[in-house]
């Protein structure tokens, strides 16, 4: 399926930055997505992966250091605020993680509270709510308050409230988060039959069951391939980047000699020293081991020769220095 101008979402060199204590950190980096109308979009991706960070901000809850997004055509960042409270009620409905239902109203009043919230009155609310808890399978929950509900069902009532108002799109953040394997089956279920035309359904989950359902699959946090090649000798001059703040890898490496900085860069682009490493002792290890993004920059701080390793090959010699250690050796 496509995008077109009054359908779907488009999100083009989308970036967002925040400070987080002294350091700048970058949740979304450049990205680009399509998701279709009709389409179940699934964001895969582990925590601090952006996903909650891009469901906002389609939402038009965060507004983005930088790029364009396209929801049915608007962009949220450049509405007014009377815009965007049209837009938040009847473009995106949004299932939250922990369910946000109101505990001391019954599923049908939870269901009904967009809906009192545009101006709806009397029976109408009434059958409107009812309708929803239909579509989600609840009209027997109708007069249960959440606390006399099971985690899934509390979460098909928050996906009735975000269907209110019938929206283009609906986004659920990590929807299958707080469920257990029984009820994870009827959500997932539900939100695939919600993926129809009309309706583009933008789900944001580390939950790889959810894969086999999906129209398309985006990893925010792409998988570092992994890196099996020989060890190899590099030599770098003074002042010489080894590897950036912020990017990935899947080497480790040991100083054989000379000398290395490990800094990181602060939100007011001074750089904070952390520690230098000379031999014999290694470091980068824990990016590519946990797939995470390094942490910090590497610099030559003189002309340094070092060793780079793949992950499978750093263990074996950090198990084998240990046991030579152990030993006296």
């Amino acid at each position: 399926m496509t995008v077109t101008e009054r359908s779907g979402i488009t999100v083009r060199d989308l970036t967002m930055e925040y400070v987080s204590g002294d350091y700048v950190v970058r949740p979304l980096d450049n990205l680009s997505l399509e998701a279709g109308d009709g389409e179940l979009v699934v964001l895969l991706g582990p925590s601090g992966s952006g996903k909650t960070t891009l469901l906002s901000v389609l939402a038009g809850i965060l507004t983005p250091t930088s790029g364009t997004v396209g929801v049915c055509g608007r962009n949220p960042s450049k509405l007014s605020p009377d815009e965007l409270n049209d837009y938040r009620r009847a473009t995106v409905g949004i299932v939250f993680q922990g369910f946000n239902l109101i505990a001391s109203l019954s599923a049908r009043e939870n269901a009904a509270v967009p809906l009192r919230l545009s101006g709806m009155r009397g029976a109408a609310v009434r059958r409107r709510a009812d309708e929803l808890l239909a579509q989600v399978n609840l009209a027997d929950r109708a007069g249960h308050r959440p606390g006399r509900m099971s985690g899934g069902q509390q979460q098909r009532v928050a996906i009735a409230r975000a269907l209110a108002l019938n929206p283009p799109v609906l986004l659920a953040d990590e929807p299958t988060a707080h469920l257990d394997h029984v009820q994870v089956e009827g959500v997932i279920t539900l939100l695939r039959r919600l993926a129809e035309p009309g309706r583009t359904v933008l789900v944001s989950t580390h939950d790889d069951r959810m894969i086999p359902l999906a129209d398309r699959v985006i990893e925010l946090a792409p998988r570092i391939s992994e890196d099996t090649g020989p060890a190899e000798e590099l030599t770098l001059a003074k002042g010489d980047v080894l590897f950036e703040q912020g990017s990935r890898g899947g080497r480790v490496y040991y100083v054989e000699a000379g000398r290395m900085e490990i800094l990181r860069v602060q939100a007011d682009g001074t750089e904070e020293h952390l520690i230098y490493v000379e031999p014999p002792a290694y470091f980068g290890e824990m990016g590519p081991m946990l797939g995470l993004p390094r942490s910090a920059t590497a610099r030559a701080v003189t002309k340094s020769v070092l060793t780079s390793y793949s992950v499978r090959d750093f263990r074996h010699r950090a198990g084998a220095d240990e046991r030579a250690r152990g030993s006296g050796g």
